[in-house]
């Protein structure tokens, strides 16, 4: 395993780990290698793209036979990659230093030593602009660091001083050496990418990096204290969290684009940006443990969004505040099974249930008394467009053809309930619940199956996962017979082995048109819960919590037949629900 060749070879998702410091991330596979990251921010183009078919890559393994495994450091995401050899148990601890800038990133890594004489194979290829350029101007400076432009910007490899070009990688451009380390010993690798206009360049002393990255995630990622199920896993669902939220208080759908969620069904998407819905997801999920920056942060993007675009809003931005660009391809191989895409038709789309979600997002946030004047005024647009637009059809959540979706309706009068809650006292509350009256009526109207369970669309009757928010959300109490048909469908319909598909999809069994959807299966346990099922509840939220791969980090989909992820990742909202039904079921 000491060739590069097949190191560019991916791997399942379930064995990758994610590095993140809230501007990019990195995907880490077994292998030691740096498979996916992009640069500067999370929607710009990829330095390295071997995880859908290209050729940069930087990885660290070692030579000979291993066997991998790994873990995260507690309330982080600074993560050790482990491997045994025939003779030698060496690590490499790895991160993407904090605090994050917007026109660099430096990527950390630390070889250790642990027993015997470990020796392994370092090689860097970087490439700009999704291997469109390689490393161009390849110099080894005097103190041994090698330096070169990488596109419009700059990279430096520190640690690297034995490395020598290679003719591999992109556009034949690659850097390598081998490391020799005795028991005990350790070698620091520090790559810093900058931006074009970046600073200049600062002073690089391993250990200072080391000591700023890690008391930075003790401030990002504190202890969410006892009481809480699963609470490791809900603890690294909030640094997962965290580390894909920008400064700008804008979190990614996801860090990659392109993953599959179905091999060879064109169900393909470009999930680097925010959507306006799991930013409302993620603020939920942590003001139920209490609150945080990251529930600050959800608040102040779409309160700007909402601000700056009123009923205009859409769907998803860049974490910049910018619209999502158009779909296109990229000239890359893909992941196998898949296509590669970049950017997102959801630009030109109207969801009328993200404006229901934001009203929830600042009931919870008002009730930790963190809104001011301006999200006060966010809210008030959110409903003014909701009152005006409500009959309209929408794409709805799972963003299909424009339709009166059920789920939007309710979810929106939900929203209107809990923000005329948060303040009683304030002039429109009656307005706003008469309002939500008005929409659950015409829900009950329109939208309600034979059997008495909401159903998708006044002319689709089938029951669909998302509709379970209703009562989890409370546009309708959770003992209203519509709450219980439709949570006796869902679990008569839509689950298999205790995993939630969203609907059935295509006329197809469950699982052949599309995996499980994980945040359906928190969901599940959310209403199983509140209705008092609570053995079965903690049955769906324990299985659901294990469909993730070594590093815990959760795709969007779970193929039950093969246990495989499926879809880019990591997804945030399914850790926004792990871990606010790790709260809520712990409560």
């Amino acid at each position: 395993m000491s060739d590069e060749g097949p190191a560019l070879a991916p791997h399942a998702l379930r064995d990758y780990a994610l590095l993140a410091d809230g501007e990019r991330g990195v995907l880490v596979g077994p292998r030691g290698d740096f498979a996916w990251m992009c640069f500067p921010r999370w929607h710009d183009d990829a330095v390295f793209s071997a995880l859908i078919g290209g050729d940069a890559c930087y990885t660290v393994s070692p030579t000979g036979r291993f066997v991998w495994g790994g873990h995260y450091e507690e309330g982080s995401l600074i993560w050790r990659s482990r491997w045994i050899t025939e003779t030698c148990v060496v690590e490499c601890r790895e991160a993407l230093a904090l605090p994050a800038h917007a026109d660099r990133a430096i990527l950390l890594r630390r070889i250790v030593a642990l027993k015997g004489r470990p020796r392994l194979h370092i090689s860097l290829a970087a490439g700009a602009n999704f291997d469109r350029h390689g490393m161009t101007g390849l110099k080894r400076r005097d103190d041994g660091v090698w330096a070169a432009a990488l596109g419009d910007g700059r990279m430096r490899w520190y640690g690297a001083g034995d490395a020598e070009p290679g003719d591999r990688g992109v556009h034949g451009s690659s850097l390598g050496f081998e490391l020799l380390l005795h028991e005990g010993e350790h070698h620091d690798l520090t790559l810093v990418l900058d931006a074009a206009g970046a600073d200049a360049e600062e002073p690089h002393v391993p250990d200072r990096l080391w000591d700023a990255t890690e008391a930075g995630w003790a401030e990002r990622a504190p202890d969410l204290g006892h009481g809480l199920l699963a609470e490791r896993d809900a603890r690294h669902a909030y640094a997962v969290m965290s580390g894909l939220t920008s400064a700008s208080g804008a979190m990614v759908a996801a860090a990659t684009t392109s993953l599959p969620e179905h091999a060879e069904r064109s169900r393909n998407y470009d999930y680097r940006y925010a959507w306006i819905r799991d930013q409302a997801y993620a603020g939920q999920a942590v003001a139920a443990a209490g609150p945080s920056p990251l529930l600050d942060d959800a608040v102040r993007f779409v309160a700007g969004r909402l601000r700056a675009d009123g009923p205009d809003l859409m769907p998803a931005y860049t974490v910049e505040g910018d619209p999502v660009p158009g779909e296109s391809r990229l000239g890359l191989p893909g992941y196998p099974g898949g296509v590669d895409i970049l950017g997102n038709r959801v630009r030109d789309q109207f969801q009328l249930d993200a404006f229901g979600e934001a009203l929830l997002l600042f009931a919870a946030a008002a009730r930790h008394d963190r809104l001011d004047a301006d999200h006060w005024r966010a809210a008030e647009i959110a409903a003014e467009t909701i009152e005006r637009r409500h009959a309209d059809p929408d794409a709805g959540i799972w963003e299909l053809e424009p339709a009166r979706w059920t789920h939007s309706r309710l979810v929106c009068a939900a929203g209107l309930r809990a923000i005329a809650g948060a303040a009683p006292g304030r002039e429109h509350g009656p307005r706003l619940l008469a309002l939500a009256d008005q929409l659950v009526a015409d829900a009950a109207a329109h939208g309600v199956a034979r059997a008495g369970h909401w159903q998708r669309t006044p002319e689709d009757p089938r029951v669909d996962a998302s509709l379970l928010l209703a009562q989890i959300r409370g546009a309708v109490p959770v003992d209203d017979p519509r709450s219980r048909a439709t949570l006796e469908a869902v679990l008569a319909d839509l689950v298999e082995d205790d995993y939630c598909f969203r609907f059935r999809a295509e006329d197809l069994p469950l699982g052949e048109a599309e995996g499980a959807f994980l945040v359906c299966g928190f969901w599940l346990a959310l209403a199983l819960a509140q209705g008092g099922d609570h053995e079965r509840a903690l049955s769906i939220f324990q299985r659901n919590r294990t469909a993730c791969g070594t590093p815990g980090i959760f795709s969007e989909e779970f193929d039950v037949t093969q246990r495989q992820l499926r879809g880019n990742l990591p997804q945030a909202f399914v850790h926004a629900l792990l871990l606010e039904s790790a709260v809520r079921l712990g409560s």
